[in-house]
């Protein structure tokens, strides 16, 4: 039997030890102001980039600020649209500020991060909406953000993967950026049922029950249809001339089974899918790279195939 990561296990014992209060007793900021005091202290130093610039976006309803990472500057450059996790109520492009910078480090193309609007500010379907308005404004001004619209992925971890997952199957059904990839860290593809891995990793592994039923409390509206292929994508069929994709998952990760489900539904439609599961990681290991034996390789892994697909 695969045992957790011993610095992994390390993280949990520090989070326990800090005594938070449980998520059903905190507020959205309150809960935002915690992780944000925390951010220095899980990753490794970051890579310096030549290219790191603060921009601004189109999303439904009005500008989103985004971050530009490349490894040199210039016009028509591969990229990687990258949309941030956090339950669709945390994190932020600072948040996400070690991995983008990771990944077009050990890439070699543009990644630009999107900070699309947050619930319960803005809960479901304003992410929906503004990571699939994101990605056409970015298209459709390529010369100004200096990307090259024929070599185009989508990527995003947890939360970040469901909105990549949606964007994508939107515009292969719908029309838009012909994508070239799909970066999927343990994306959350469906929110209906139970399953395996989240009874058995329900508590005690960071992403817990009682997490999920909180971001989904703040997330999808009263009467909202779980069901809806914007929440649930594993609950459709994959459309025609979906892009290809990497979908990673973490063996003790509550959303493990549905992330290989996930592929696994791609796949048997005919996509091009590579998946890799980590089997001693817990769900968000690439954003700790200083409490992960595997994060750098992970993140590497996955550099280097948006790369192949892109370049």
């Amino acid at each position: 039997m695969t045992e957790l990561d011993p610095k992994t296990r390390a993280l949990l014992e520090l989070m326990t030890s800090l005594g938070d209060p449980p998520l059903a007793e905190s507020s959205p900021q309150e809960v935002r102001e915690r992780r944000s005091r925390g951010r220095d202290l899980i990753n490794n130093p970051s890579p310096d980039l030549p290219v790191i610039r603060d921009v601004t976006v189109a999303g439904a309803e009005g500008p989103l600020k985004a971050r530009i990472y490349d490894t040199e500057d210039g016009g028509a450059r591969p990229t990687l649209v990258y949309y941030h996790g956090g339950g669709f109520v945390l994190g932020d492009i600072e948040s996400h500020d070690p991995l983008c910078r990771r990944l077009a480090h050990h890439g070699g193309f543009r990644v630009i991060s999107i900070d699309y609007r947050l619930a319960p500010e803005a809960p479901f379907p304003a992410p929906v909406e503004d990571a699939i308005a994101a990605a056409v404004a970015i298209t459709e001004a390529a010369e100004t953000y200096g990307v090259d619209p024929s070599r185009l992925a989508l990527g995003g971890d947890s939360a970040g993967a469901n909105l990549a997952t949606v964007a994508a199957r939107h515009f292969a059904r719908h029309g838009g950026p012909e994508l070239a990839f799909q970066l999927l860290f343990y994306p959350v593809t469906q929110s209906v049922d139970t399953t395996p891995s989240r009874e058995k990793y329900a508590d005690g592994y960071f992403l817990t029950k009682e997490g999920m039923d909180w971001f989904d409390s703040h997330y999808l509206p009263e009467g909202t249809d779980r069901a809806d292929e914007r929440v649930s994508p594993l609950r459709a069929a994959p459309p025609e001339g979906l892009a290809p994709a990497l979908v990673v998952t973490a063996g003790f990760d509550p959303l493990v089974d549905e992330g290989r489900d996930y592929a696994e539904q791609m796949r048997a439609s005919g996509v091009d899918v590579q998946y890799i599961d980590y089997p001693d990681q817990i769900h968000g290991f690439v954003s700790f790279t200083r409490f992960s034996n595997v994060a750098e390789d992970a993140i590497v892994h996955a550099a280097r195939a948006v790369r192949d697909a892109l370049l």
